[in-house]
């Protein structure tokens, strides 16, 4: 076993957008890396950082998170910090969303993070140390039409990882959610629109889905977006961030909306949200 040179972060989801963004942010600051995901054969030059280990680990297969973590454990000595980043959204109308899909959903937002987690927990517990981030969304504070499962899943990494915070604080282990928006350097949407192509269509819906792509068009084209190199500043920032506080907020296009959630009456709210985010349907 190597002596380990620095500290260890192990990320899941490596293979594009934040996460290999932030493996090699973290890489960059000297840190050892357990780059994660599904198929090491899709990494996109991670392996050839510094200090980086890239290895299988999908979230729905616990067998290989317990060898990740042993062969991260193996080459390093002990990991630091875990980044629980691996995740997709389920795009499209609720009702023509199949239940393997809803199931699909909670197997790698939801369960698969909180697997992932409960496996690191007793290696944190014994170093009486350790961090979890958790990727959260702004989907996560506020809600938006055609991505409810979405919303649902990260709502649930919301709810799972304040309540983790408490339990763990005593023990020296800090939990942090880092809350992103739009951006654009990911293939986030393009699973994302895989997983809405095949729905069986309702015909009722159609006009309304019209309108809901017209409107989200206009609001990207609006929306100041942001790198995923940017949300991996954040998410090193919140790892490394010695304090007790809990949520990031990752990129400025969705803070008006964050800010509204959680700032303002709840009619306040929805009156704002409704303005903004309902499509206006054509009436026949």
């Amino acid at each position: 076993m190597s002596q380990p040179s620095s500290k260890t972060v192990l990320i899941t989801g490596c293979s594009s957008g934040f996460g290999a963004a932030t493996a090699r942010h973290f890489a960059g600051q000297g840190w050892n890396v357990i780059a994660t995901m599904r198929n090491p054969a899709d990494d996109p030059g991670l392996a050839d950082l510094a200090n980086t280990l890239v290895t299988r680990l999908d979230v729905e297969d616990p067998r290989s998170t317990e060898a990740a973590l042993a062969d991260g454990i193996a080459r390093f000595g002990r990991i630091d910090v875990l980044v629980n980043n691996a995740g997709f959204g389920a795009f499209g109308i609720f009702e023509e969303t199949t239940r393997e899909k809803m199931l699909a959903q909670f197997n790698v937002n939801v369960f698969g993070m909180m697997d992932v987690t409960r496996a690191i927990l007793p290696h944190f517990r014994q170093n009486r140390a350790g961090c979890i981030v958790n990727i959260g969304s702004g989907a996560g504070v506020f809600t938006l039409p055609m991505i409810s499962l979405y919303c649902a899943s990260k709502f649930a990494l919301e709810g799972f990882s304040e309540a983790l915070s408490y339990e763990l604080a005593d023990l020296g282990i800090a939990v942090k959610i880092v809350e992103p928006g739009g951006v654009t350097a990911t293939k986030f949407g393009v699973r994302s629109g895989a997983e809405a192509a095949g729905a069986k269509r309702i015909p009722d819906y159609a006009p309304f889905v019209t309108a809901a792509h017209d409107l989200f068009a206009k609001l990207r084209a609006q929306r100041a977006t942001a790198t995923s190199e940017e949300v991996a500043a954040v998410i090193y920032g919140a790892a490394t961030d010695p304090t007790d506080r809990l949520r990031y907020i990752a990129t400025d296009d969705i803070v008006p909306l964050v800010k509204a959630r959680r700032e303002t009456s709840e009619e306040a709210y929805m009156a704002f949200m409704r303005a903004r985010v309902t499509p206006k349907v054509p009436r026949a």
